[in-house]
């Protein structure tokens, strides 16, 4: 296999779709010792089949604000691979949302839902919906004009998509009324929903729980954990969130949360009614961090710059893509941080990460480490299956196995002769495998 080939034919085909042609070469790099001793997936034409999405649907939505003025979104679905189950992905409503970032996004599904070893395959979608500032009314209206489009290409058996950054419990709501109401049925469509009409528990806070669990297996390789930690997270939506609740439960001390704006240090932790006052910020549909200063005063809002400056001794970045540089990389591994784990999907850069791999730091890829919200969206999926509602123990219990199960695959496949463990290429692996060796197993399809 030769990876500039490919990548240079797909640039072709995919010009300035900076965020996907990233994602595409991080896979094949890592994976390309594995295809080459392998010569029956290049005979298979694998690579080619698995970089080309099975279709996207991009259209407009059309929808009304409460002054009666019509506006004009686009929303898209890619749905990627479906060869170990339907598809499944978010949606995400940011105005950052374009062809390129979804199609990333698609194909990095494909390996993190084979890394849980649930049979979901891989796909992405959202729109360039701004819910800033809108009302429910205008949110509803729009959701329900989004899923006028959708509703025929999706099912439970077919692709289930569920919620990313802006599209949360009442998003997902609004969506499901709508497919409801198209299709006359009562079905698991959707995933993330409310916990009275099919929803799972944990499912909120199952990404940053997972980062976590899967952060903690990490330590344990190095004969530690979490308890007297300083932990460095940024974002303050659901990731951040439910890893904040999690790190401060293992007795971590989490000290930053960020925003668009910039970042809060509390060199007292961020624990308790703090934890909790995310919500608010993030109920309160600004998107930005700084009222926290003003809610606890001993905090530092330090404005538009991220918070990998700050000394840790672990990073989660839990915000989005691209947001830790080789600056902040290097900042990280001069003030002593031992491991990193991606909250947040492809949030480090490749020169990042190429800095941690070198100075030997525990980083673990999105695709392993966020894996507990698409695996907690699987367990949702099982539990409407099977018509039935688990404990929040049990859910978690599940989530907990999971992530301990990814990272032994990624050891597995990403353990070298003298011990050190690449869990990108770990996780590239494992989930290539998988998927691959469907793929064979059903023919050229």
């Amino acid at each position: 296999m030769n990876v500039d080939k490919i990548m240079n034919e797909l640039e072709k085909k995919n010009p300035g779709e900076v965020e996907y042609l990233q994602a595409v070469r991080e896979v094949l790099e890592s994976i390309e010792e594995v295809v080459n001793e392998n010569p029956q997936i290049e005979a298979a034409g694998i690579i080619d089949r698995l970089i080309e999405p099975d279709r996207i649907l991009t259209f407009k939505v059309p929808w009304l604000d409460d002054k009666g003025q019509v506006h004009v979104n686009r929303g898209f679905r890619v749905q990627f691979n479906n060869a170990i189950g339907p598809y499944k992905g978010g949606l995400r409503f940011h105005p950052s949302v374009n062809l390129s970032i979804l199609k990333f996004l698609g194909f990095e599904q494909i390996f993190k839902n084979s890394l849980t070893t649930l049979p979901m395959g891989g796909g992405k979608g959202g729109s360039d919906f701004d819910a800033k500032g809108k009302s429910d009314a205008e949110i509803m209206r729009f959701c329900q004009s989004f899923m006028l489009e959708l509703w025929n290409i999706i099912g439970p058996e077919t692709d289930v998509p569920a919620g990313d950054i802006g599209v949360g419990g009442k998003e997902i709501g609004f969506m499901f009324g709508m497919y409801k109401k198209l299709t006359h049925t009562h079905v698991g469509v959707l995933t993330g929903k409310g916990l009275n009409w099919g929803g799972s528990l944990v499912r909120p806070e199952a990404t940053g729980f997972g980062c976590v669990y899967f952060a903690q297996e990490m330590l344990k390789t190095k004969g530690t954990d979490f308890k007297g930690k300083t932990v460095a997270i940024s974002g303050f939506g659901n990731v951040a969130w439910g890893a904040a609740l999690k790190v401060t439960e293992l007795g971590g001390k989490v000290v930053t949360i960020s925003g668009p704006d910039g970042y809060i240090y509390d060199a007292d932790g961020i624990s308790g009614e703090k934890i909790e006052y995310m919500l608010e910020l993030r109920a309160s549909n600004q998107d930005i961090v700084k009222p926290y200063s003003y809610e606890f005063p001993n905090s530092k809002f330090v404005q538009g710059t991220r918070p990998w400056e700050v000394k840790c001794d672990i990073a989660l970045p839990c915000a989005t893509q691209n947001e830790l540089n080789k600056e902040d990389a290097l900042n990280l591994i001069n003030n002593g941080c031992m491991a990193v784990a991606e909250g947040a999907n492809m949030p480090c850069t490749p020169e990042a990460v190429e800095l941690f791999l070198e100075h030997k730091i525990l980083f673990a890829p999105g695709k392993a480490s966020n894996a507990g919200g698409v695996a907690t969206s699987g367990l949702e999926m099982s539990q409407n299956s099977m018509k039935l509602a688990w404990g929040k123990e049990e859910v978690d219990r599940r989530l907990h196995e999971i992530m301990k199960n990814i990272h032994e695959a990624c050891v597995k496949h990403g353990k070298d002769s003298a011990g050190f463990v690449n869990y990108v290429k770990g996780a590239n692996v494992a989930g290539f495998l998988k998927v691959a060796q469907a793929m064979m197993d059903q023919g050229i399809i």
